[in-house]
């Protein structure tokens, strides 16, 4: 074996010299099952989402009552089921159970994007469920007036202003998708702190190890935090918009843009100087 250097830099060092290589096979792995398992959960979510909100009312068929409250009811089980347990029992549950009740071997991609995104997708759900549930009612009256669906309803009018509400959720979503993969190490995926365990109980140096382990988890949740802090920015759109020219009840046209608070006092006085 190797003779370990003995300062704690050293040995951060001949760590990053000869195991770096295996923690960015193990951090591109997390990435990897958190970026495929956010987004399915979100989709999961938005479907889950949708269904939850789809109202009842009394002019509907029994068939259609019966239906919509047996799926409601099931989805309420799978939200409270998975947002209720650990992830990493839900992780032996699943992998340890297939094997054992249905004789299903999963492999390591299938069964990490799995129980990551079913996790991701019951906390989605409820996310959704409150994005949805948070726009203007009178704005889902206003489509049903017009002769929408309730499925037009959602995807024109709902969705698109909730998705802006609930981006930063999404986000959250992802940063903690990417620090909880750690959990999948108990049935054996390879990811950084599977990784970190192989190199640190080589060596028994934990405190180095797991240094270096926390430096890369902080990088990547703080990149993906400020590259979704961008995203969101621009969902805001420009500060400037256009007046419309189309519609005979509007008096202007052209560019439009609030005054800055140090721009406020100039105004005034122009305001002054027409008024003499």
């Amino acid at each position: 074996m190797t003779r370990l250097p003995q300062g704690f830099w050293e040995r951060i060092l001949f760590i990053l010299d000869n195991y770096g290589t295996s923690l960015l096979k193990g951090a591109g792995t997390t990435l990897v099952i958190a970026i495929i398992s956010t987004l399915i959960g979100c989709v999961i979510g938005l479907l889950c989402g949708v269904v939850q909100t789809i109202p009842v009312n009394k002019e509907d068929g029994a068939f259609k009552k019966v239906v919509l409250r047996a799926v409601k009811a099931v989805l309420h089980v799978y939200v409270e089921v998975f947002r209720g347990t650990p992830m990493m029992v839900q992780a032996m549950f699943i992998y340890y159970g297939a094997a054992r009740l249905f004789n299903l071997n999963m492999n390591m991609w299938f069964a990490a994007i799995f129980i990551v995104s079913i996790n991701t997708g019951a906390y989605m759900a409820e996310t959704v469920r409150g994005g949805i549930l948070s726009i203007d009612p009178g704005q889902t009256e206003g489509a049903m007036a017009i002769g929408m669906t309730h499925w037009q309803t959602m995807t024109s009018v709902i969705l698109p202003q909730a998705l802006r509400n609930i981006m930063p959720q999404i986000g959250n979503n992802l940063i903690i998708n990417i620090k909880d993969t750690c959990v999948l190490s108990c049935i054996s995926v390879v990811e950084l702190f599977f990784s970190s365990k192989s190199v640190s109980g080589t060596y028994y140096i934990y405190f180095e190890v797991y240094t270096v382990t926390m430096a890369m988890y902080l990088i990547m949740t703080l990149f993906f935090s400020r590259l979704l802090r961008w995203f969101e920015s621009r969902m805001d759109g420009a500060d400037n918009y256009d007046l419309a020219t189309t519609d005979t009840l509007a008096h202007t046209s052209g560019m439009h843009s609030y005054h800055k608070k140090n721009d406020i006092g100039n105004t005034n006085l122009d305001m002054r100087e027409v008024g003499r």
